[in-house]
């Protein structure tokens, strides 16, 4: 078996928050001292965890924590978390840009890193001259450079701007020309961070195609991207990393699944326990809103299992025609709507079970709006978007492994006649 492009023993990376060094001589004097003797860094002990919501009592901040993983070559390998969870820390250090606090980092092969954003390009210079200057810091030869330069310019599709000074670029101008100089390189290890988050979608697809095809060349890719179905479309393995700590590494729709489940700040159920605060009039009032997967409550669903959205509430008054309705919504649009058929009901606690069958749902994120309704069009409580919840999908057994789009994706049958017999 060929050795990992990546291996990561026990990395840490330790900050001081505010001023460089330790704020003091003296302090710097003793973390000098305790280095030269060959102990742990005297404040490391002190250190918080990488929780940017929370203001700790320590000055110093572990950015990354423990971290042991590896990277399989010719993989493409997906580092998934929320912002500050210590991604980009993660990639300078692999980059060599920012040294490890301690631990080991074993990089095989040439590395190129496109970490920011048209990094190393100088605002005066033409698209041209940047080009060149760019492809030397990431190791290219001039010769090398040249080659490549009319696959380059084309596959960035900036040759219109190509003698123009960058600092009238847009910021999409920028990123494709950054991109297409670290994608040619040809490294044996490329690292994109966040080069999604940028760009049309025309470019976007261009970007996913070259890393498809890096990782098809044998070469390895880490990926870096809030954009899950990118990460779902393009990586095999991946990790997920919260407040600087692992918290599982795998096959990549396991970690989507286990970020989703992790960061989701959205509950599965709302309740209204105070009679007086909860929406609604003197007849209806909203008491609960939930989302049940499996018979459990739960804001992560599978696609290919069914699930229930209930609304409970109180009719305070005998009515002769009350019912409910509720909208699912993805993408600022409505997927489909479904409602209660009417009836009269005495006064009491009600439950509407709406029941959502396997394989309708998108993987994708939806919210539902709830309406408690008298008569046919006094809307009595209406409540927009009062829960949401994420509808993921198990490993697909399709040679398609791409994004599906669409609000719904119902299993539809295809028949399959041939008109004409071969013999």
């Amino acid at each position: 078996m060929s050795q990992p492009a990546i291996s990561v023993h026990g990395l840490s990376k330790l900050y001081r928050l505010g001023e460089l060094g330790t704020g003091s001589f003296a302090h710097d004097l003793n973390r000098w001292w305790h280095r030269v003797r060959g102990r742990e860094d005297p404040y490391s002990l002190i250190g918080k965890v990488n929780d940017r919501s929370s203001r700790g009592n320590s000055d110093y901040v572990w950015a990354l924590q423990d971290l042991d993983f590896e990277v399989p070559q010719g993989r493409v390998f997906g580092i998934i978390g929320n912002n500050g969870a210590g991604k980009s820390t993660l990639l300078k250090i692999l980059s060599r840009v920012t040294a490890p606090t301690r631990g080991e980092v074993r990089v095989r092969g040439r590395l190129a890193s496109l970490l920011e954003v048209g990094t190393g390009f100088h605002p005066e210079l033409t698209g041209r001259e940047n080009l060149f200057l760019n492809g030397a810091i990431l190791g290219m030869r001039r010769r090398e450079i040249a080659s490549k330069l009319d696959e380059i310019v084309e596959f960035s599709g900036v040759g219109a701007y190509l003698d123009t000074p960058v600092k009238r670029y847009s910021s999409g101008m920028y990123v494709r020309l950054a991109f297409a100089v670290a994608a040619h390189l040809e490294p044996e290890i490329l690292v994109v961070d966040e080069v999604l988050a940028v760009g049309d979608v025309e470019f976007q697809k261009r970007c996913l195609g070259k890393m498809q095809n890096v990782a098809g060349s044998g070469r390895t890719v880490l990926f870096v991207s809030h954009n899950l179905a990118a990460l779902r479309t393009l990586c095999q393995d991946g990790m997920v990393l919260r407040h600087g700590r692992m918290m599982g590494s795998g096959e990549i729709n396991a970690m989507v699944d286990l970020y989703l489940q992790t960061s989701r700040q959205s509950l599965p159920e709302v309740r209204w326990d105070n009679p007086a605060s909860a929406p609604g009039d003197d007849l209806l009032r909203l008491r609960a809103v939930r989302v049940v997967n499996a018979q459990e409550p739960s804001a992560v669903v599978r696609i290919d299992q069914a699930l229930h959205l209930e609304v409970e509430y109180d009719l305070l008054a005998a009515h002769p025609h009350i019912s409910s309705s509720i909208h699912v919504l993805t993408q600022g649009s409505c997927a489909f709507v479904a409602g209660s058929t009417p009836k009269p009901l005495e006064p009491g606690r009600y439950l509407h079970r709406y029941v959502i069958p396997a394989h309708l749902l998108n993987a994708c994120h939806y919210s539902i709006n709830i309406f408690l309704i008298a008569s046919a069009t006094q809307f009595r409580v209406i409540q927009r978007e009062v829960l949401d919840f994420e509808a993921t999908e198990p490993a697909r057994q399709s040679d398609y492994q791409g994004g599906i789009i669409g609000a719904v994706r119902p299993a539809i049958d295809c028949e399959h006649h041939p008109i004409t017999p071969t013999h």
